[in-house]
């Protein structure tokens, strides 16, 4: 398939007009509240396997998804990211502990957090795009401990953008509790939330959704709700895939899950061809997923907290997408 220059998406609830790349990327979710998805999946990039490094493997990949959306050189200065803010020459080295078993480290970031990766890249996609367009953004994201530690080193001092950082009061380890709350960056506000990460993510959402909010002024989110950051997280996959050669094929990517957004973006990139011979996401005792799974009803009771804060969801937004494509 040939990637077209302007690749188009659809939201999940189908009541929203198609958007284009920054748009998706911009809006964070769709009118309707749905969640922006491709209408056509591109196929596994052929320059995956010629790559010669994390920068070239994650444009490679994310090139079909964007398009000529953003100006000439954006992604190049998004991907280098890669290279210069991860301590690992290899960016995310898979490891093989004992024969069989695999351990792909994804902390080498400047949190030491996985949403690093993607992290590091869609601030400088939003601040071209906005800069192309001579607007500004407010950012609202909310979090267990990880976006929002991503979220305050990778937008903290970006011209244009403003960042509000919700977290569940005493429910974020210290270390990211300081990360998030000093930075000192001008455009960063975090505010704690009495109750859980499901509450914080449901006013992300109802602000989104707030259209006297939205006037005058762009509004989006940078969790992995936001299309340009969950497919931001597929490169690493394709490298785990290339690392393993032909054992890639036979090899389960056992993903813990939150909000299930690396979960998807593992399912994503099986869509597009990389080969997968399965895909497991795990849960803590936090199991809406799992439920959902076994019993076909999907709904939300009260988090209850673990020493795996940020996989303390109950309403995994991400797995909206992928009942629309297996719908």
């Amino acid at each position: 398939m040939t990637a077209s220059p302007f690749p188009a998406y659809v939201s999940t609830r189908g009541s929203s007009p198609e958007a284009g790349f920054v748009g998706a990327l911009l809006a964070g979710v769709a009118p309707d509240g749905g969640l922006y998805v491709p209408t056509a999946w591109p196929v596994m990039p052929e320059a995956v396997g010629a790559a010669t490094g994390p920068a070239e493997l994650a444009s490679a990949i994310l090139t079909p998804f964007i398009g000529d959306a953003l100006p000439a050189g954006t992604l190049d200065r998004a991907t280098r990211r890669l290279a210069d803010q991860f301590l690992h020459p290899e960016t995310t080295p898979l490891i093989e502990l004992e024969p069989g078993l695999f351990l792909l480290e994804l902390f080498h970031g400047p949190t030491a957090a996985f949403k690093d990766y993607a992290m590091q890249m869609a601030a400088v996609l939003a601040e071209a795009a906005l800069s192309d367009r001579n607007e500004r953004l407010l950012l609202v994201t909310a979090t267990s401990g990880d976006t929002g530690a991503a979220a305050v080193r990778a937008f903290g001092g970006v011209d244009r953008i403003d960042l509000v950082v919700l977290h569940p009061l005493g429910r974020v380890s210290p270390v990211q509790r300081l990360q998030m709350t000093t930075s000192g960056a001008d455009n960063v506000l975090n505010l704690a939330v009495r109750g859980d990460f499901d509450d914080c993510q449901r006013l992300v959402k109802g602000l989104l959704a707030h259209r006297g909010l939205a006037t005058g002024r762009r509004v989006s989110s940078v969790n992995s709700i936001n299309w340009a950051r969950l497919a931001g997280q597929i490169p690493y996959y394709a490298s785990a895939a290339r690392s393993l050669g032909e054992a890639a094929s036979r090899a389960t990517y056992v993903v813990p899950t939150g909000n299930f957004g690396d979960a998807f973006a593992g399912w994503a990139a099986r869509r597009m061809g990389l080969p997968m011979g399965g895909l497991v996401a795990a849960t803590n005792r936090n199991d809406a997923l799992v439920r959902a799974l076994q019993t076909g009803v999907y709904e939300r009771t009260r988090a209850v907290p673990t020493a795996s804060v940020s996989m303390d969801v109950q309403a995994p937004s991400n797995f909206e997408r992928l009942v629309f494509e297996a719908s």
